[in-house]
């Protein structure tokens, strides 16, 4: 099949069954990693850690980023991936802000709408386990090291911390773990 194709199939059906956010792209892209090797299991924790860290949608930023590495860094690519993993939203939001407008009262699509919250809760409770997976143990083998109990204490501190400062800015907090990252070599 066509890469072209591919992507945008894949992409669209990734923007039409991730609900709940970026987060819930991850286990689709995690299944195009297998399928496709259009990139490695580093490329997805980067690719994770730069789109939590840089402004937009999580899920869009990593289509961008799938999108142009897949079609060998072609700009367009990323635009084609973009465009296929929020063209099911656009869809369903024109598609929902019609039928709300007649049906927004009535006891099944409010009962629908809370039936999707355990899906998306779960969907981005199993990517939180993989992502934290991977960090921990990235050879994919159990191994208790000393960088993984530093990665453990680091996630503990980091964790306290926005727990103890909930106004600290994200940004703030983005560039601390960027340069303590940067000076432990992590």
């Amino acid at each position: 099949m066509n890469i072209w194709l591919t992507l945008f199939l894949e992409f669209f059906k990734t923007g039409l069954f991730s609900v709940g956010g970026g987060l819930a792209t991850i286990p689709f892209l995690t299944e195009m990693m297998e399928r496709y090797h259009w990139f490695t299991e580093q490329d997805l924790l980067n690719m994770i850690a730069i789109s939590e860290s840089t402004p937009g949608p999580i899920g869009v930023n990593m289509a961008t980023y799938v999108g142009y590495q897949a079609t060998g860094n072609n700009i367009l690519g990323g635009i084609w991936a973009t465009i296929a993993l929020v063209l099911p939203s656009v869809i369903i939001i024109c598609v929902i802000a019609q039928l709300l407008k007649t049906y927004k009262n009535n006891p099944i699509v409010q009962n629908a709408f809370y039936g999707l919250r355990p899906a998306s809760c779960a969907l981005i409770f199993s990517a939180a386990i993989g992502v934290l997976a991977s960090v921990l143990f990235p050879s994919g083998q159990i191994a208790i090291t000393p960088s993984f109990w530093m990665t453990v204490g680091l996630m503990l501190i980091f964790g306290g911390i926005t727990l103890m400062f909930k106004k600290m800015h994200p940004i703030a907090l983005i560039v601390i773990c960027a340069i303590t990252g940067i000076v432990l070599q992590l």
